[in-house]
């Protein structure tokens, strides 16, 4: 593959590491991405005996990631995560910054909050996502109202014009209505890139293009990468249509 030609506005089918290592350094200006959470959903959910079989509504569940099963060991999936992560570092403009979507769970009864995922990378900033209500059918901790933004920057990266009146703690409603199993909110991928004044747009994970739809509203490049044919195909008829 060549690049930019093989990969600016488009969505590349195939392992996103594999991929990845075939683009050059300092590439990209921005990175925008919610990588599967490694939640062990169908294992878990189908537990009737933990969660009274209330579970079967739930889309995930139901579902499931084509291409992908979300249960790793733990282990395994945080070194995953690390090198994805150094990749789209490496990727970076010494001017560009990832943010990193990612949520906390509860495993053995004790919080964790996935900071070993993003240790020894330049942590500027969390960013809270506060969502709207669910239904919570754990009786062991109370709603989860919340999942995390993690600002990676570069020692250059400065937030775009006013972009900084923005607080830290953004209210957002999930997504409704998407054929992907775990769509990301439009206006979060709209806030980050109006956050910047990067023009190449990186996703690693593209899942149903909302990455891509962003940037193309917002007048800038995009560059996707998706294991699954059938996202990719769905998502550039989105971003398409966009």
């Amino acid at each position: 593959m060549i690049f930019p030609q093989d990969f600016l506005n488009k969505i590349v089918c195939g392992d996103n590491l594999t991929i990845m290592k075939e683009m050059p350094d300092k590439c990209v200006d921005l990175v925008i991405t919610s990588p599967p959470f490694n939640l062990n959903i169908r294992k878990t959910f189908g537990n009737t005996q933990n969660w009274k079989g209330k579970a079967n509504n739930l889309k995930l569940q139901s579902q499931g990631y084509d291409q992908y099963k979300d249960n790793m060991p733990e282990e395994k999936y945080i070194a995953w995560q690390q090198n994805i992560l150094k990749e789209c570092y490496r990727l970076l403009k010494d001017d560009g910054a990832i943010f990193y979507n990612h949520k906390w769970r509860v495993q053995k009864n004790l919080y964790q909050m996935r900071m070993e995922i993003v240790e020894g990378l330049p942590l500027r900033q969390i960013i809270i996502w506060k969502k709207a209500g669910g239904i919570n059918f754990n009786e062991g901790y109370f709603l989860p109202t919340y999942e995390v933004i993690y600002l990676i920057a570069k020692s250059d990266f400065k937030l775009a014009p006013k972009a900084n009146r923005y607080g830290s703690v953004w209210e957002i409603t999930q997504e409704k209505g998407s054929w992907h199993p775990a769509p990301f909110p439009i206006e979060i991928a709209n806030r980050c890139i109006q956050s910047s004044t990067g023009q190449v747009i990186f996703d690693p994970y593209m899942g149903s293009g909302t990455t891509g739809v962003a940037a193309k509203q917002q007048g800038r490049d995009y560059i996707g990468i998706d294991i699954s044919s059938d996202y990719c195909q769905k998502a550039e008829q989105r971003i398409l249509l966009a």
